[in-house]
């Protein structure tokens, strides 16, 4: 009787182990891939990708940034763009500021300059930018951003 008895126990074990969750996993933030993908289906065309381009020699953000070109929707002109990819919301928070003191290195005019964030990413360029490619860019960063996590 208690071999029998085991047995049922390790067989209801067994079967609670193979039981498959309903729910899905939080989405995690995406990598540049990701980020890219999302800005070309919201019709951004972008080029001229350098990795590590922060727009300045901050060796912090080096890292973390890819230059981009790009333009789109009722954007004609092309602009120039730096992605700024952290690696946790924490991350995130504790270098936010950086970019700013970054971007007074490459940007021309501060009265147009350009910023979006959905952590854990920061988009920056010297604007105007349009309203409906800023926009999009918005969208396609909380998209790609996930939990933000």
């Amino acid at each position: 009787m208690a071999i029998a008895s085991l047995i049922l126990m390790a067989a209801l074990l067994a079967a609670g182990c193979g039981t498959i969750s309903t729910t899905p996993p939080a989405p995690t933030p995406a990598d540049f891939q990701g980020i890219a993908t999302e800005l070309t289906k919201r019709g951004i065309a972008i080029e001229e990708l350098v990795s590590g381009d922060a727009g300045c020699a901050d060796a912090i953000l080096v890292p973390t940034a890819i230059g981009i070109t790009a333009k789109g929707l009722d954007q004609s002109d092309p602009v120039r763009i730096h992605v700024y990819i952290f690696r946790n919301r924490g991350s995130f928070e504790r270098l936010r500021a950086t970019v700013d003191t970054c971007a007074r290195e490459f940007v021309t005019d501060p009265q147009t300059f350009e910023t979006v964030e959905q952590s854990p990413y920061v988009l920056a360029g010297q604007g105007p930018w349009a309203p409906g490619f800023e926009a999009a860019i918005r969208d396609a960063l909380e998209v790609a951003a996930g939990t933000g996590d």
